[in-house]
């Protein structure tokens, strides 16, 4: 709050700019027509034909992001608190990598780089950073779930090895066919036609290892994945909630004290 109130003027109004729906929705719409030449130049036929106009429509968008992120710069409270931001850090990095890589000598560079500017959607999206925040809220709480994969894959593995070797050997061979199996299997793609009927025709109680692999791997393990997720994404979603009531809070306690000096300096005149 102490920001806000000591910001000059024009740093408000920059803000209020930068911070305008409409505003938003303009570099969303030219991160989408980046992606849309960056794609049209995957086209060799289209990219020789119009190769000048893509360089110059490049430079163009280039620079246009570059005044957004000078604007959002100056439009923060201040340069320790634009840095604050890892989602700031983010387009700083991949705008001023466009620059510094752009020249002929690093070409395949450039159009990476050009690519990861569609990824910039994101940072502008409200509600896409919320969900990749969460996303990565789950990467520390998944460290169990992967553990407890990784032995479920490695005793299933070891087990398939031991008894399917001889009859497929092209698929239990060795552990780690066994586990590129495994994966195979647990992505449901073939898993019946490719790997298991093959085996259960010469063994046929082989379908309790597969049946109970994929109940496991497949609908356990892959469900507490989701549901981690799933509950990161509420958490997310119930703090951006409380984020917006305490704002909502604060904006009118603001008023209410503004009508309460108002009411003082009133009273203060009657009595002088």
């Amino acid at each position: 709050m102490s920001h806000t109130q000591t910001r000059p003027p024009w740093k408000k109004q920059l803000y209020e700019m930068v911070e305008h729906r409409y505003f938003t929705r303009v570099i969303i719409s030219l991160i989408f027509f980046n992606a849309v030449i960056v794609g049209l130049e995957t086209s060799p036929a289209i990219y020789e034909e119009y190769k000048t106009l893509f360089f110059r429509l490049d430079m163009v968008l280039l620079w246009i992001f570059t005044v957004e992120i000078i604007m959002r710069l100056l439009a923060a409270p201040s340069y320790k608190h634009f840095f604050t931001s890892s989602w700031n850090w983010f387009d700083l990095i991949i705008v001023s990598a466009s620059h510094i890589f752009a020249g002929a000598h690093f070409i395949t560079v450039l159009r990476i780089l050009r690519v990861l500017r569609v990824f910039r959607a994101v940072s502008v999206i409200p509600s896409l950073r919320r969900l990749v925040d969460a996303l990565l809220m789950t990467i520390p709480a998944l460290g169990n779930i992967i553990l407890l994969m990784s032995i479920i894959f490695y005793i299933f593995a070891v087990t398939g090895t031991m008894l399917f070797r001889e009859v497929a050997p092209e698929y239990f061979g060795t552990l780690g066919l066994s586990l590129l199996t495994l994966f195979q299997v647990v992505t449901l793609e073939s898993w019946a036609s490719g790997v298991m009927w093959p085996i259960y025709n010469e063994m046929p109680w082989s379908w309790i290892y597969f049946v109970s692999f994929v109940l496991v791997g497949t609908f356990v393990i892959f469900n507490l994945f989701i549901g981690v997720i799933v509950n990161n994404v509420e958490k997310v979603e119930t703090s951006g909630e409380e984020v917006k009531d305490t704002h909502k809070e604060v904006t009118e306690l603001r008023e209410e004290v503004r009508e309460l000096k108002q009411l003082l300096e009133k009273q203060l005149k009657r009595e002088n």
